[in-house]
């Protein structure tokens, strides 16, 4: 018994060494300096996954501003200089952008292939989100979010007994249901047959987004749903809500649904279940990032008395400039894209709380083998192999960016209090230099629509609301860092406010 014990045990050592010598890559002549880890697979995943910036810092350190790790099987080339960027923007014909967006959408929500070369669907999407996201479309888009943003906030039938009370919330648990309430109606609309249960149902649909959401990490990193029972449940609930049969009932659904649901109908080989599931996957994108953007928007700007008192005068001077007067009787106010994009105190705001928590992983995948040449030299790159950016590392850099740690409203406001595009790195005018919604082919297609509804809602806010911290000199809470590459990073704990509607 001891002797085949001790040969299993030779046999498992000796398949370990194979696979950790065979699976190493060697570095080739002209391939930029390389990190395998010391995990079979995993190679530095989760030295990663801990903490990504001072990982990548520490590697920049080492190797300087172009170095390769091996993570989760893959061969990641990461560019930390911003002056690079655009140049790597610039080597677009040689990347599939599509193929890992596309396999991780698959993953995470259920559905076959949306890449129209496999066969399931010939919707060209990109085309699909710039019909819907942009022009008039957005024009409608933000309309509606405006007054649903409203009817939420201000329930036609809150009594006057709660509206004069202050009310003490999570500002992060308050941001999070009004924004996905108020989402989820814009995009999918109103079940008229059921208007008594309409709200309890969002709330539901809220709870299981909860739940799917807190495991979507994992599901990017490739574990199966089904390792997560809560959560595939709830996904599959969600998905239930958007099937076709429920959804050809609700009013005033968006253009964007209303599209993709006439598309999937006559262009696609998608079951009814697998086309709810891509309209899950628009959901999520429409709240994952919006969310913590927003929560960290009113924070910071509520915790900056300078940021308070500028944005109040300029949301005052707006609404006073569109004749829109504040009404207690339930008036709906209304700014369009003009006015909405003429704010430049809220622009500076948003894009300041975005630079401080944002960390997207912008990735494209190589489609063959290539020279990338850079800034600080030329790289040999391996088809299959993906080059990263990670602009935390620019938005955090002091040479950008000083004091960069410390929230400043105006930091992106000239002298004359107009948008500030003009950056530099060591006297180099930097072409890229705040990229929350990733960048080039890969940004973000409603990345205008987002910016546009936290400001309506910061809006509302301000006009709406008497707004204080219940600590006033409370701590920045630490950013959630399970979920770094994801986009914008909620905070590890919630910080706890008062409201309450003003006399008007």
């Amino acid at each position: 018994m001891m002797t085949i014990s001790l040969i299993w045990g030779i046999a498992m050592v000796v398949c370990c060494c194979i696979w950790v010598i065979f699976d190493r890559r060697r570095r080739k002549a002209g391939e930029p300096p390389l990190e395998n880890g010391l995990i079979p697979y995993l190679g530095c995943a989760l030295k990663f996954g801990s903490n990504p910036l001072e990982f990548l810092r520490a590697n920049q350190r080492k190797h300087g501003h172009v170095f390769t790790c091996k993570l989760m099987g893959k061969y990641v080339h990461f560019i930390t200089n911003s002056l690079s960027y655009h140049k790597v923007l610039c080597h677009g014909k040689y990347f599939d952008w599509k193929k890992f967006h596309y396999t991780t959408s698959a993953k995470a929500f259920g559905h076959r292939s949306i890449d129209p070369n496999d066969g399931n669907t010939t919707e060209n999407i990109n085309n699909t989100f710039t019909k819907t996201l942009q022009g008039d479309a957005l024009h409608s888009l933000s309309e509606a979010m405006m007054q649903n943003l409203q009817f939420v906030l201000r329930p036609p039938d809150l009594p006057k007994s709660k509206s004069d009370a202050w009310v003490t919330e999570g500002m992060y648990a308050f941001c999070y249901r009004v924004m996905f309430e108020a989402g989820y109606l814009t995009l999918f609309g109103r079940d008229t047959s059921k208007p008594d249960t309409q709200r309890v149902l969002i709330l539901n649909n809220l709870n299981s987004f909860k739940q799917f959401d807190q495991v979507f990490p994992a599901l990017v990193a490739g574990l199966p749903i089904h390792l997560f029972k809560a959560a595939h449940k709830a996904r599959e609930q969600l998905a239930e809500g958007l099937k076709h049969e429920n959804l050809s009932v609700r009013d005033q659904v968006s253009e964007l649904i209303r599209l993709r649901m006439f598309l999937n109908d006559t262009l696609s080989t998608f079951d009814d279940m697998e086309k709810a599931k891509t309209h899950l996957a628009i959901l999520w994108a429409s709240q994952a990032n919006t969310i913590p953007a927003t929560f960290w928007s009113l924070f910071q700007m509520i915790r900056s008395p300078d940021a308070l008192r500028a944005a109040s005068e300029e949301v005052n001077g707006a609404l006073q400039s569109a004749g829109q007067k504040l009404s207690s009787e339930g008036n709906a106010i209304y700014l369009d894209q003009i006015q909405l994009n003429n704010l430049p105190v809220l622009d500076s705001i948003i894009k300041e709380a975005l630079r401080l928590s944002s960390a997207s992983l912008n990735i494209r995948t190589a489609k063959e083998d290539f020279t990338l040449h850079l800034e600080d030299g030329s790289y040999n790159i391996r088809k299959d192999d993906i080059i990263a950016l990670y602009p935390q590392l620019m938005h955090l850099d002091p040479a950008i960016y000083p004091d960069p740690l410390t929230f400043k409203y105006d930091r992106y406001l000239d002298e004359n209090k107009k948008a500030k595009t003009s950056f530099y790195s060591n006297g180099n005018k930097l072409k890229y230099f705040y990229m929350p919604f990733g960048s080039g082919a890969t940004i973000c297609p409603g990345r205008l629509f987002a910016v546009q509804e936290i400001k309506q809602f910061l809006i509302l806010m301000l006009s709406y609301f008497e707004l204080e911290l219940v600590e006033s000199h409370v701590k920045c809470p630490p950013l959630d860092q399970s979920r770094a590459g994801l986009g914008i990073l909620p905070p590890l704990n919630d910080i706890e406010f008062k409201y309450k509607l003003k006399h008007l």
